[in-house]
């Protein structure tokens, strides 16, 4: 077993083995470089010390290591420090640039040139270019940075081959003279030219490495690189569009709030449409209720049944109502893969489109108050159809904090698609007033809770970095390609833990510590939430599966008002037992059972808040439901108020004054 030389992720690198990199901007194309070059033979690690994962694979004999996208290499984030680290232990460089970006994407070509690093660039999405009126002189961009350059078409496989046949005709580039006599003095001191270039530049993690003082020479080298790189592409590039083209007037729209939302609307309606009518009911209905309920579990309770008896306890835990066996297979292959599917179907569509980083920009602003930004936005669309997934995607922002922040809003405040259908069905029974009612109180949680813990937690919330590709029709074998890995990616994380999570909870149905559960917890949901006894059982079936709690409540006789505070503290409620393993997993010990109690306190006590006040403000007519609506946005805009408050007297007096100008 080896090891990149300054990267520290563990790689099985056989001996005389030459390490070739992928780098580039986000979106430049590299996942189909990688796909080409290593085929199915890819392996996915961690990056030690954060949550990002890196692919690596074999092209022959040597070992592909695929990197984040990323504007530079530094220590800006964690995507930053991770492309840093592997590209400088680099034997060569595929830098993958978009032709109709050049002028951002050379920045990173550049630098990564200036580590002294060999380099091949692959001029992808010429295409796209040429249909903007953009032409690229290749052959001279080779000359004047001093590495190969090769126009491709990375979806349509142009090009691909060249690169494969002139991958070691790779490179150092031309570096600028200027730096270049500054690194020969930094390197009697440090003897790898990129860890140097780094010193230079003030990164403080690589000076740290070898004891010496950052040089903080960023902003002029910065500067100089811009200066070049502007020269570069006003040479190369030839640009013959006249007017803008529909697709960019789309793409204005799509960024600002008086279009962008109407278009937003209308792709969650076009979702909810085909995953929450079309998938969540006619798709499951066959393969939940059909194929796993209907034919499966019932051939593997005759099978199982002829060793073992069903009403032993091998047998409940087994093939029982919460069966290894039955509610695993049942949940995970009938319920949720369709809707998983179904989302990453989604993703995929708006990811080839271009249209979520464009959503990203769109939300970007109200999340960032809630100490978020607009990346988060897809886990969070991710969570209503299923946040055990979504938790998994919160590796893809930026810091730890919004992890953090992010995590903990999808466990409270996001109900999945199987919780969402039957919350919809006990809705549709009462009044539009309590509709409102539960909506308003969902999400005044969800934005108290996330401006909180902007206030508390340390830090602020990085800045949205997102690149903006071309708005394109969507290519079907990429999409279906993208929603196949997904998913498996998906079934072979999240199947383990739901096996796990059905073994507890039949050990518990056996044992009696489910029934001590439920009696412990009657005393709460009858004196605190004025909810019937039996209520208690909902909330135990909610850890198992969040739908199986909100459908033990639909056969409980309730009032309008009782029905919104049940559903508020199972939607505020514990995540369902595999969403609680996939925090542990993705936080420490300590952070993840910190999450999980407190979404215990904060569900009953909003709950016993909107029950109390509708006592005390006595509930029955449509005019009464809106004074406590009016009490709860009372309630809530005090508290963002105060924490903004806050926030704001705890920052500096440069960084008010800043905020103010």
């Amino acid at each position: 077993m080896s090891h990149c030389h300054g990267c520290s992720i563990q790689i099985n690198i056989p001996e005389g083995a030459r390490r070739i990199v992928l780098a580039g901007n986000p979106n430049a194309g590299k996942s189909v470089f990688f796909n080409y070059l290593t085929g199915m033979y890819v392996d996915v690690s961690n990056y030690p010390g954060t949550t990002l994962e890196i692919s690596h694979g074999r092209y022959k004999g040597d070992v592909v290591i695929d990197t984040p996208g990323v504007y530079g290499i530094s220590s800006f984030n964690d995507e930053e420090r991770v492309a840093r680290d592997v590209i400088l232990s680099a034997d060569m460089v595929i830098n993958v640039v978009n032709a109709v970006y050049l002028e951002r994407d050379l920045f990173l070509t550049q630098q990564i040139i200036d580590t002294g690093v060999p380099v091949l660039v692959a001029l992808n999405m010429v295409d796209e270019a040429a249909r903007q009126g953009l032409h690229v002189d290749h052959q001279l961009l080779s000359q004047l940075l001093g590495v190969p350059v090769i126009p491709t078409v990375a979806v349509k496989k142009q090009g691909l081959e060249e690169v494969k046949q002139q991958l070691w005709q790779s490179r150092r580039g031309h570096a600028d003279e200027l730096l270049q006599q500054e690194l020969d003095k930094l390197l009697s001191k440090v003897s790898n030219p990129g860890e140097a270039l780094l010193i230079l530049e003030g990164d403080a993690a690589v000076a740290e490495r070898h004891g010496l003082q950052p040089l903080d020479r960023r902003e002029e080298i910065y500067l100089q690189r811009r200066q070049r790189v502007n020269q570069l592409v006003g040479q190369v590039v030839k640009d013959s569009s006249k007017t803008a083209s529909l697709t960019n007037s789309l793409s204005r729209m799509m960024i600002k709030p008086l279009t962008g939302i109407p278009i937003l609307l209308l792709a969650l309606y076009a979702m909810y449409q085909i995953i929450g009518v079309f998938v969540a009911g006619t798709v499951v209905g066959l393969t939940e209720e059909t194929i796993m309920i209907g034919h499966f579990e019932p051939a593997i309770r005759s099978l199982v049944g002829s060793f073992i008896s069903e009403e032993s306890i091998p047998g409940t835990i087994l093939i029982g109502e919460f069966g290894v066996l039955t509610m695993t297979f049942t949940y995970v292959f009938g319920l949720l893969m369709p809707l998983v599917m179904g989302f990453y179907f989604f993703l995929s569509l708006f990811e080839d489109s271009g249209y979520l980083p464009r959503l990203a920009t769109l939300v970007d602003r109200l999340l960032t108050s809630i100490g978020l930004n607009g990346r988060a936005v897809i886990p969070l669309i991710l969570g209503l159809g299923c946040v055990t997934m979504a938790t998994i995607t919160t590796r893809l922002l930026g810091s730890e904090r919004e992890r953090r922040i992010a995590i903990f809003l999808l466990g409270l405040t996001i109900p999945c698609s199987a919780q969402l259908g039957v919350i919809a069905g006990m809705l549709a029974a009462v009044g539009p007033e309590f509709v409102a009612l539960y909506t308003l109180v969902i999400l005044s949680v969800l934005v108290v809770t996330g401006t909180l813990m902007n206030t508390l937690l340390s830090g602020q919330s990085s800045n949205l970095l997102i690149d903006l590709p071309p708005l394109r029709f969507p290519r079907l074998p990429n999409v279906l390609t993208k929603t196949g890995i997904k998913s498996y990616q998906f079934l072979k994380e999240a199947f383990p833990l739901f096996a796990l999570g059905a073994l507890i909870i039949s050990v518990f149905q056996v044992s009696g510590i489910l029934t001590l559960l439920q009696n412990s917890l009657a005393p709460l949901t009858v004196g605190w939430l004025g909810l019937p006894k039996e209520a208690a059982t909902a909330f135990i079936m909610g850890l198992i599966r969040r739908d199986f709690g909100a459908a033990g409540l639909a056969d409980m006789p309730l009032t309008s008002i009782q029905t919104v505070v049940s559903l508020t503290t199972i939607t505020l409620f514990v995540p369902c037992i595999a969403s609680i393993l996939v925090m542990f997993k993705e936080r420490t010990k300590k952070e993840a059972a910190i999450m999980w109690l407190s979404t215990w306190v904060i569900a009953f006590f909003i709950g016993g808040i909107v029950a109390q006040l509708s006592q005390w403000l006595g509930v029955s007519t449509p005019l009464e439901v809106v004074s406590v609506i009016g009490a709860v946005l009372a309630l809530a805009a005090i508290t963002v108020l105060s924490a903004r408050f806050l926030k704001k007297s705890q920052l500096p007096r440069s960084s008010r004054s800043k905020e103010v100008a």
